[in-house]
């Protein structure tokens, strides 16, 4: 069995995020008017990587809801409003927290959610866990295979767009337009470059699709409740192309946790090149990333960057056969 490799932090604590006392005192009090009662207990999401307000509120009433907040100045307000969008539109058979209500008060924008009474999956993954995610997974691509109306029409990005504007790092390493990361130095990248190059210029043809994508599918943005149910979170970033590529995304860290990802991936249309240059153009995004300097955004951002980028290097060395000394 391949053995298991974990982050350096819980994906359960990477956030770091204001308090509830932290928000205005009139955006708290809207806040409580539109629960119905004022609010008795606040437990901010220990999950993230954004320093947003995020917390599962309760009011002296017994009531709950998931509340998110962002000033309108800041980039988060308009993500928590594309969510707050497509969480309306999903159909049924998508496993997601619907919106309550949304506010605009004192230049915040606050969208309030179902509350889900779950919890995100440890690493490393247990095989229910993630057999449970993956299973959410497909049934939402199924019913999204082709988007609602609202979704359709919302001028959502192309995966392929994305591919070739923001993960095309070995390309430009390898034409001489930025240096190789210190972080992927003594990794095999320096090696294989023109390969990991090769792959990732093949990607956005092979994920190319009208089908709506999660686009940011990964084990912190999975909530599994009482029940063994797997909940998809965070529906901020959904694009249209093939579907497999999120799951290739989620199944980075169950690579690091010793599963089986390739018998996995065989549920899905994946072609085996599609998939090895997800892998590639993944790689090459978080390893150039996690060598920036800190982030203001989580103290942990770029450890997990380092360790998704790592492991989805591994796990493509292991797909094509690369020695990885």
């Amino acid at each position: 069995m391949r053995p298991i490799t974990l982050p350096d932090v819980p994906y359960d604590a990477t956030s770091v995020r204001p308090s509830w006392t932290d928000l205005p005192r009139r955006v708290r009090t809207s806040i409580s008017r539109r629960l119905g009662s004022p609010v008795a207990d606040a437990r901010s999401a220990g999950g993230g990587f954004t320093r947003a307000f995020a917390a599962l509120l309760t009011t002296e009433a017994g009531t709950s809801a998931f509340v998110k907040a962002a000033p309108l100045g800041d980039p988060t307000a308009e993500w928590y409003a594309r969510e707050h969008a497509i969480t309306t539109a999903l159909p049924a058979e998508v496993n997601a927290a619907r919106p309550l209500w949304t506010l605009t008060d004192n230049d915040w924008f606050v969208l309030a959610l179902e509350p889900i009474d779950g919890r995100i999956p440890a690493l490393p993954w247990s095989a229910a866990n993630l057999d449970a995610a993956l299973a959410s997974w497909s049934t939402a691509a199924s019913a999204l295979t082709v988007p609602p109306p609202q979704i359709r029409d919302a001028g959502l990005p192309l995966l392929p767009d994305i591919l070739r504007h923001e993960m095309s790092w070995w390309s430009l390493i390898e034409s001489g337009h930025g240096p190789m990361p210190a972080t992927a130095r003594d990794t095999l990248a320096p090696s294989h470059l023109s390969e990991l190059a090769a792959l990732e210029r093949a990607l956005p043809d092979l994920a190319t699709g009208t089908a709506l994508c999660h686009g940011d599918l990964r084990v912190d943005n999975v909530m599994i409740d009482r029940s063994g149910r797997a909940w998809l979170c965070d529906w901020t970033w959904p694009c249209l192309g093939a579907q497999w590529y999120d799951a290739v995304t989620l199944l980075i860290s169950a690579y690091a946790s010793g599963l089986d990802t390739d018998a996995r991936l065989r549920a899905w249309p994946a072609p085996d090149a599609g998939v090895d240059g997800a892998l590639a153009a993944l790689a090459g995004y978080w390893l150039v990333r996690a060598a920036d300097a800190p982030s203001s955004a989580s103290p942990h951002s770029r450890q997990h960057q380092r360790f998704s980028g790592g492991q989805a290097l591994a796990w493509l060395a292991e797909r094509r056969g690369w020695p990885t000394r």
